[in-house]
C-alpha cells in the first residue's frame, strides 16, 4: 500500500505549521512534510523588483504540475528532489530537498484544496481555521523577523494580494476539508482524533 497523504491547508498565519510538527512529533520518521511553498514558479530573467511584485497567492503561482508528480511519486514509494523558494529573494533556489518515501505524507500549503489536481491527490483533508486578526499578526512577525522584509512591504502585499486571494481562493475551498480545525496543532481534541484516523489507515 502506498502512503497516506494527508493535506494541511488554511490561511497565511492559521496554525498550519505548529499542526504539522505536531503530526510530524507524533508518527516521527515513518512520516514526512512536503511544503507547497517551495513549489512558487521560478522567475528566470526578472528583476527583484517584478518578481517581488508578483501574487504569490493565486493558484497560477505554483508549479502544480510538479508538485503533483512529485506527491504521486512519494505515494507510490519514490524519492523526489523537491525545489527550495528563497523568500527573500522572491526566486526559487538553485538547491533541492531529497525527501524520502513514508507511510505518512503530510503535504502543507494555503491553496491546496484550491487546486484540484491536488486536492484529489489527498487522503485526509485538514483545514486550519483560526481569526483573520491573527492570521496577520502572525504573517508580520514571520515576514519582518524571519524574512528580513520591510513592514511596509508586508501591509501592501497583504491588502493587495493576500487578503482578496484569500477571500477569493482560501476561504471557499475549506468546504473541501474533510475536517476543519481551529487552533490547528493547539486543538488537542482534533489532534487526537486525527492521530487516530491515520494510526488506523496505517
Amino acid at each position: 500500500m502506498g502512503a497516506i497523504a494527508v493535506g494541511v491547508a488554511g490561511g497565511t498565519g492559521s496554525g498550519k505549521t505548529t499542526l504539522t510538527r505536531a503530526l510530524l512529533d507524533r508518527f516521527g520518521n515513518r512520516s514526512t512534510v512536503l511544503f507547497m511553498d517551495n513549489y512558487y514558479k521560478a522567475h528566470v530573467g526578472k528583476t527583484f523588483a517584478q518578481r517581488a511584485a508578483q501574487n504569490f497567492d493565486a493558484p497560477e503561482a505554483f508549479d502544480v504540475e510538479l508538485l503533483r508528480e512529485h506527491i504521486q511519486m512519494l505515494k507510490s514509494g519514490e524519492p523526489i528532489e523537491s525545489p527550495v523558494y528563497d523568500f527573500t529573494d522572491h526566486n526559487r533556489s538553485t538547491d533541492t530537498l531529497t525527501i524520502t518515501p513514508t507511510p505518512v505524507l503530510i503535504v502543507e500549503g494555503i491553496l491546496l484544496f484550491a487546486e484540484p489536481r491536488i486536492s484529489e491527490l489527498l487522503d485526509i483533508r485538514l483545514f486550519v481555521d483560526t481569526d483573520a486578526d491573527v492570521r496577520l499578526l502572525r504573517r508580520i512577525r514571520r515576514d519582518v523577523v524571519e524574512r528580513g522584509r520591510s513592514l511596509e512591504s508586508v501591509e501592501a502585499q497583504y491588502l493587495e494580494t493576500v487578503k482578496p486571494m484569500h477571500e477569493l481562493h482560501v476561504e471557499p475551498s475549506k468546504r473541501k476539508a474533510d475536517l476543519i480545525i481551529p487552533d490547528g496543532g493547539h486543538n488537542l481534541v482534533a489532534l487526537e482524533m486525527i492521530i487516530h484516523r491515520i494510526d488506523h489507515e496505517l
